[in-house]
């Protein structure tokens, strides 16, 4: 393993020039100058995990690995993962209850055994699956005599495994209803952390996905792209785009963050609002 005296404070222009290649490859992410500390800061914890001392050393180190080396998610996971907590954008779940889930009762009341699938992409931890599963468990009739499909992507094989746990610390749980929490999770004894029931985790799966792939299988009534493509340029705005839309079924819609910017690439949507499309005919 290499190791030198000491670890600088920061990655200079150069290295940060390298790091911004290599993260751009291999998540459509640009790194922007003014990310330089927090960058610096992100790697660092790295060094501290592998015991090397040097920004460049840990570069070579990382790219001389193979794309399947569990340092490559390591990394990628310090670099892409964003703070996040149930119930983030109250107005998203509003419409998701309120008009969404009413909606799709009524559509298929009439189907013996109804279906319902939900794509949270870029999941992170998987706050954005549970809060969805939270919603369908306490507001939608019958729920359990539907086929109910929740799958949360990410690309990074750390964070979709922490996903999977479906525990949350109180931070995460802030904004929960004291009804939802009461009915659908439990707190474990002496920690400040609430373990997901399983009336919500047998609906939810996660697995391994980048924006910039295909994302193959049935499509989806609902796809939520919230909070991730505020940090791509705009030809990776525009390519995961172009992979998230075919997986929307006629009729289903889009959530996306009203920060996204992809306004300009949905123009064959219906916008209802500046966060929500629907797929037209």
């Amino acid at each position: 393993m290499v190791e030198t005296t000491a670890i600088a404070d920061q990655v200079s222009d150069v290295e940060l020039a390298r790091y911004a290649k290599v993260i751009y490859e291999k998540t459509g992410i640009r790194i922007s100058p003014q990310k330089k500390t927090l960058l610096s800061n992100r790697i660092r914890r790295r060094l501290r995990q592998t015991g090397i001392t040097d920004f460049n050393a840990y570069l070579q180190h990382l790219t001389r690995r193979s794309a399947s080396d569990p340092e490559w998610d390591a990394f990628l996971q310090e670099i892409t993962t964003h703070e996040t907590y149930l119930f983030r954008d109250d107005a998203h779940w509003a419409w998701f209850r309120n008009l969404f889930l009413p909606e799709v009762a009524a559509e298929r009341k009439s189907a013996g055994f109804p279906s319902l699938r939900i794509w949270s992409a870029a999941c992170s931890t998987g706050d954005e699956a549970a809060t969805i599963a939270c919603c369908i468990a306490g507001c939608l009739p019958d729920h359990e005599r539907w086929k109910i499909q929740i799958i949360g992507t990410d690309i990074g094989v750390g964070a979709i495994a922490e996903a999977a746990q479906a525990v949350f610390g109180e931070r995460a749980m802030k904004l929960v209803p004291d009804d939802f929490k009461r009915r659908f999770f439990t707190k474990a004894s002496g920690a400040n952390v609430w373990q997901a029931k399983p009336a919500l985790t047998k609906m939810m799966s996660f697995r391994q996905h980048n924006l910039l792939e295909a994302m193959k299988g049935p499509a989806f009534d609902v796809v939520f792209l919230k909070n991730v493509l505020i940090y791509f340029d705009p030809a990776s705005k525009a390519a995961a785009v172009k992979h998230v839309l075919p997986t929307i079924r006629v009729g289903g819609y889009l959530v996306a963050g009203a920060a996204e910017g992809i306004s300009d690439l949905l123009k064959d949507l219906e916008r209802i609002h500046p966060w929500l499309y629907r797929k037209k005919n």
